[in-house]
């Protein structure tokens, strides 16, 4: 949930931003659409995907160009000609998102209380509520409301794109939009969205913000498998193709059991169609997680996610994020820094997380690196697909299952394998109980996690509680 800008070289910010790359290429919306403006919008419903959208997006078509499925295209079923569009997709829709008035959004957030934030973005800020839905308990159902600043860098296609979207796909690794409020007040129009209320935040704050404590091993490869399933299913589960554009850590959302969501649509993009290998738009991102093929042309394509995807499996193996201008000249750049330190090699363990104090499987972890270099090959051609990133996300988690009790341990595989008494039904029960003693181990420790992280969330309200007061009493009276 970053803020929009134009790439102008290097970012000299120390916060991570969301930015806008000018592009020789032919500069396109998001959804090259004749949008009425704002103000002129009806709150008495969501107007109609159809008067939302143009044909069909801007791209670029060269001669002899095979599907979109095919390897040059990033892979993905998506892309035929007669498959219907967002909008299409939306209107067709059997069950439509719950639509919210601004005074029950205003009641369920206590008038949108700064206690409740949970997070702040170019979007505007998200609050915690509590709303009583159908079939809800007595409590009432915890959401997370997201409120468009007017004044912010994203605007009104941006908030009608994500409340397409995210009411057309669904999946357990995405998060699930419950409905939106379109209203028109004294102070301008007032565009919010309400989603599932996510107890565990980002993926960025558990990599990032020390209040959390260190986030294990199996549970972040458990994260970083849920959100490759994810944008497996953008890119191939549904009747077109999708680029999502803007994965990066803060947009990981995770619920209770430390389960990944991802958030924010604002900027994804219908994939290209059949005969074309890419979408040619202006490029939008963030600052360090965008593809230098993407940033270079403006052509769009799912291999963009999957570089982006191997940025931040960087991040979750180093603890680091992508651009840090507080470390050393030659630390600050995440990719740089990692190059010198290849998997196999001798200096592989000084990138590891060192909150993780050396509890992880090193075979497991050099897998998930080799990974993540394949997926920032330099050539989009070159890169995995999100299929063929699962798999070897999978076959890396096998390592730490292997591990038993030592899981997250350096060291080598177990005994058992080395003896070759796999097959064997004593060899099958022991890897069975040694399977289960992991998930029971691994469900401890996020609930472990929750806990702390709960505590983290408590302090931070106390201070901000106090910063208030103080800053109270010494306004003049």
């Amino acid at each position: 949930m970053g803020c929009l800008r134009l790439f102008r070289g290097r970012s000299g910010s120390k916060k991570q931003k969301r930015q806008e790359v000018s592009s020789p290429a032919p500069a396109t919306a998001l959804f090259p659409c004749s949008v009425v403006s704002a103000e002129a919008r009806s709150a008495a419903s969501l107007p109609a995907a159809s008067a939302s959208f143009a044909s069909s997006p801007s791209v670029s078509e060269a001669s002899g160009a095979r599907p979109a499925a095919s390897a040059s295209s990033g892979s993905g079923s998506g892309s035929a000609s007669s498959a219907r569009s967002i909008p299409e997709l939306y209107e067709a829709r059997g069950a439509p998102l719950h639509e919210f008035g601004l005074r029950e959004l205003r009641a369920a957030t206590r008038d949108f209380n700064p206690l409740l934030l949970v997070g702040e973005g170019g979007f505007g800020c998200v609050y915690r509520g509590v709303l009583r839905l159908p079939g809800a308990g007595a409590g009432g159902t915890p959401v997370a409301v997201k409120r468009l600043n007017p004044n912010g860098r994203q605007g009104h296609k941006e908030w009608l794109a994500e409340v397409h979207f995210l009411g057309v796909v669904e999946h357990r690794n995405l998060v699930k939009l419950i409905g939106y409020c379109a209203s028109e007040t004294d102070r301008g129009p007032q565009r919010l969205l309400v989603y599932e209320f996510m107890l565990n935040k980002t993926l960025d704050d558990h990599l990032f913000n020390r209040a959390y404590p260190a986030l294990p091993w199996d549970v972040r490869l458990q994260i970083a498998l849920g959100a490759a399933e994810g944008l497996l299913y953008l890119h191939e589960g549904l009747e077109l193709q999708i680029i999502y554009r803007d994965f990066k850590a803060s947009n990981v959302l995770l619920d209770e059991e430390f389960r990944p969501k991802l958030s924010d649509f604002g900027l994804a993009r219908e994939g290209p169609s059949e005969g074309q290998t890419h979408v040619s738009t202006a490029v939008m991102g963030t600052f360090g997680y965008a593809a230098p093929d993407y940033v270079q042309t403006g052509h769009l394509t799912t291999k963009s996610d999957v570089w982006s995807f191997g940025v931040v499996l960087y991040e979750i193996l180093t603890g680091r994020r992508a651009i840090e201008r507080g470390r050393p000249r030659g630390e600050q750049k995440l990719l740089d820094w990692v190059r010198r330190h290849p998997a196999g090699s001798d200096r592989f363990g000084e990138i590891v997380d060192a909150r993780l104090e050396g509890r992880y499987p090193a075979r497991g972890a050099g897998e998930v690196a080799a990974l993540a270099d394949g997926c920032l090959a330099k050539h989009a051609r070159d890169r995995p697909a999100m299929r063929e990133v699962v798999e070897r996300l999978r076959q890396a988690m096998r390592h730490v299952e292997m591990d038993g009790g030592a899981v997250g341990c350096r060291g080598s595989p177990p005994r058992l394998q080395e003896e070759g008494a796999t097959g064997t039904p004593e060899a099958e029960e022991e890897a069975r109980a040694v399977a289960a003693e992991a998930e029971a181990r691994a469900a401890r420790r996020m609930l472990h996690l929750a806990a702390l992280g709960g505590a983290a969330d408590a302090h931070a309200r106390r201070r901000l509680m106090l910063m208030r007061a103080a800053a109270a009493a010494a306004a003049p009276t």
